[in-house]
């Protein structure tokens, strides 16, 4: 469904003379591939490149090097009208669902709007999809002519998701989907979320720093640490037996609180600045079982088993 290769983002901060000054590589060089009907997570401490990593999938953020594929078709290089026939089909649902609807727009405008872009249905035909989306995601069409103050978050986030499948896409960015809903909504958005892609047969790139929310709803994990994926694998797997002393130590920190029979490896200190990056392993500055070689190489990829792999000098499950 989705592949990319050496993709890399930056950003310049600017002098108070509005000088580019300092570039910052908020996604470096990532490799990853995303499959039909897959939902991957990814995981990682705020501001290590989630959010831009997704944002540069669906080409919301022009990448500065490497390429992104959408069933085959390289779609890096393509200008804004080549890319237009794409869009529809890659989506995101945003965090926030207090400031991602138009306060202005009634819910049938918010709705409609997308159709007008990417369709050519007729009025019937578009509020027919309307109300049959809004059905699905277990609202009435009653509230079409109301505006989106008039509701609850969970509310507002599932007219979200209404406004990204209205569309039918075939991969969709959750960026932080249920972060700002209280648990027992953002269970139910998760739930639906997980029905629409079995329905639909939907790709989800789903974006969290709640491990226990990725735990229940990926089929696999990559772990990002100051813009590198640094572990993939199954979520069995990775939840189980994780190779990277940052995977282990960030998981560790949820679902081990109480488990007093396992070794836990501390998560010291903070993370580094995105602007000054420690040299060779990014995770040396913080890594309990830090040895000189990675302070100054950086490591390269290692297997573990068939269907995971760690970016690291000393893969946990190979230590003796």
């Amino acid at each position: 469904m989705i592949r990319i290769q050496d993709l890399t983002i930056s950003y310049y901060t600017k002098s108070e003379f509005g000088f580019r000054k300092n570039r910052i590589v908020a996604v470096d060089g990532i490799n990853l591939e995303i499959g039909n009907n897959e939902i991957l997570g990814l995981v990682g401490e705020s501001g290590c490149g989630k959010s831009t990593l997704g944002k540069g999938l669906i080409k919301l953020l022009k990448p500065e090097s490497g390429s992104i594929y959408f069933e085959n078709q390289e779609i890096t290089s393509l200008s804004s009208s080549e890319f237009f026939p794409f869009r529809k089909n890659l989506q995101i649902i945003f965090q926030d669902p207090y400031s991602s609807l138009n306060p202005r727009m009634t819910i049938s405008e918010i709705l409609m709007e997308g159709l007008e872009i990417h369709e050519k249905s007729s009025r019937e035909e578009s509020e027919l999809k309307i109300r049959g989306i809004l059905e699905r995601v277990n609202l009435s069409s009653d509230i079409l002519s109301r505006f989106p103050h008039e509701f609850s978050g969970g509310q507002r986030q599932r007219i979200a998701i209404a406004r990204v499948l209205v569309l039918r896409p075939k991969f969709v960015i959750c960026d932080e989907s249920v972060s700002a809903l209280d648990v027992s909504t953002g269970t139910q958005v998760l739930k639906l979320l997980v029905e629409l892609k079995n329905e639909f047969g939907l790709s989800y790139l789903f974006i969290s720093h709640d491990l226990g929310v990725v735990k229940s709803i990926s089929d696999r994990i990559a772990v990002m640490y100051l813009g590198k994926i640094v572990e993939l694998g199954k979520t069995k797997d990775i939840i189980s037996s994780p190779a990277h002393p940052y995977t282990k130590a960030l998981f560790q920190s949820t679902f081990d609180v109480y488990d007093r029979k396992k070794i836990r490896l501390p998560l010291k200190g903070e993370i580094p600045s995105i602007v000054n990056k420690p040299t060779g392993c990014h995770f040396h500055t913080r890594c309990p079982i830090v040895q000189d070689i990675c302070k100054s190489q950086t490591p390269v990829w290692k297997e573990i088993g068939t269907d995971q792999k760690a970016l690291c000098h000393f893969p946990l499950d190979r230590r003796k």
